[in-house]
């Protein structure tokens, strides 16, 4: 396992948040700090699909073979088309892996940062580019780092004074070195990357100082980092720009950095974590129930079993297909009543009940509560009151 520490805490308040520590050091009166959003869920131990997607690519490009992560969990089209699912870190781990044995940890770097054009990165690369200026992206960036990476194991420290503003990244992951070191030099190019990109000019760092030994060439990391002034063996990963540069105003459009938090807080809160296999079935057994009842021959299918090594692999974790099944139509259809003003009779036929009687029973010994009192719309089609959060029910309730 490699592990970077961070240099002895610096003097002044620190901030603690969203998965980082952020600390800023003496900043002038027109640069106010905002506090990290320490309320956005953390989602640990699982990444972004576009960030999954794009290992993936570049992957292919540095001649993998697909069919050596092709198996691994998160990695169905279903679960990577769609962003609310975080695939396994642990398969982003296995990705970058294979790529280390194609090429030299600096050339992965290079390769995964020539795949990484704007917008590659969903959500976060437009927090780290929408702001009035790039010191403002990078708090907003930092803030919601889960929407591009582990925030269970990834860390940023900005440390920002009148000369400077520095990047420190670690990633507690339990890596090899190669792969440490080219995660970590990949991170911090993309600053760079990024503030170029949105202020349209070439920012280039005063300082790169990484972790790693120095390779035998640096012409990789020059061409990332748009300077040769790289350290190697250093106690930190870290990044440092002129201060200037990132307190420029840069194009923007006002508002849009608010709207894209709000949107971050709400795409963490909606997302869907496959951390191990169980909750990969979960997430299938529910893209299934979307578009019709399932079966456990439709179930097994799709998850490339047989129906015995299915009810097998539910069996090793404490359920079955029955329970899991009652648990998935339990809150499609309190979804639906909840949200859409569908039928009773379109949710029954959706959800797989026989008639809107057998729904309204179900409803009742789920919650205690009538139909009516769950919908989002009344009959004539006007928003109702939002229900009460409705328990879980007991182990094998049908």
């Amino acid at each position: 396992m490699t592990l970077d520490r961070l240099p002895h805490p610096p003097k002044g308040p620190t901030r603690h948040g969203q998965g980082l520590t952020c600390h800023d050091g003496p900043v002038r009166a027109r640069e106010p700090v905002e506090p990290a959003p320490a309320e956005a869920p953390r989602l640990p131990g699982t990444t972004p699909a576009a960030f999954t997607r794009l290992n993936a690519v570049a992957a292919t490009r540095i001649g993998v073979d697909p069919a050596a992560y092709a198996h691994l969990l998160g990695m169905a089209p279903e679960h990577l088309r769609e962003d609310r699912y975080r695939p396994p870190a642990s398969t982003n781990i296995r990705i970058w892996e294979l790529m280390t044995l194609q090429a030299p940890w600096h050339e992965v770097s290079l390769n995964m940062s020539r795949a990484s054009t704007l917008g590659t990165l969903g959500l976060w690369d437009y927090l780290l580019t929408q702001a009035a200026t790039p010191l403002e992206s990078l708090r907003d960036a930092a803030g919601f780092i889960a929407t591009v990476a582990d925030a269970g194991t990834e860390a940023l420290r900005i440390d920002v004074d009148d000369r400077h503003v520095t990047i420190s990244h670690v990633n507690a992951a339990d890596l090899t070195d190669e792969v440490a070191s080219a995660i970590r030099a990949y991170s911090l190019a993309l600053f760079r990357q990024r503030f170029s990109e949105s202020t349209r000019r070439d920012i280039t760092p005063v300082k790169v100082s990484l972790a790693a030994r120095a390779p035998r060439t640096h012409r990789s990391l020059a061409e990332m980092y748009g300077t040769r002034a790289v350290e190697f063996a250093s106690p930190v990963n870290s990044i440092t720009f002129e201060t200037a540069d990132l307190t420029a105003p840069q194009p923007h459009a006002p508002g849009l950095s608010a709207h894209l938090r709000r949107h971050a807080r709400q795409s963490l809160d909606e997302a869907v974590p496959l951390r191990d296999w169980l909750d990969v079935f979960r997430a299938t057994l529910r893209t299934a129930l979307d578009e019709e009842t399932p079966t456990l021959r439709d179930a097994a299918r799709r998850m490339a079993l047989s129906t015995r090594t299915l009810q097998r692999r539910l069996d090793d974790h404490r359920t079955s297909w029955t329970e899991e099944l009652q648990t998935v139509r339990r809150e499609h259809a309190l979804h639906l009543l909840a949200t859409t003003g569908m039928t009773l009779d379109a949710i029954a036929r959706r959800t797989g009940y026989a008639d809107p009687r057998g729904l309204r029973r179900a409803v009742h010994r789920w919650t205690g509560q009538p139909v009516a009192a769950l919908r989002a719309h009344d009959e004539d089609g006007h928003a109702a009151e939002p229900p009460a959060a409705a328990p879980r029910p007991d182990r094998g309730e049908s």
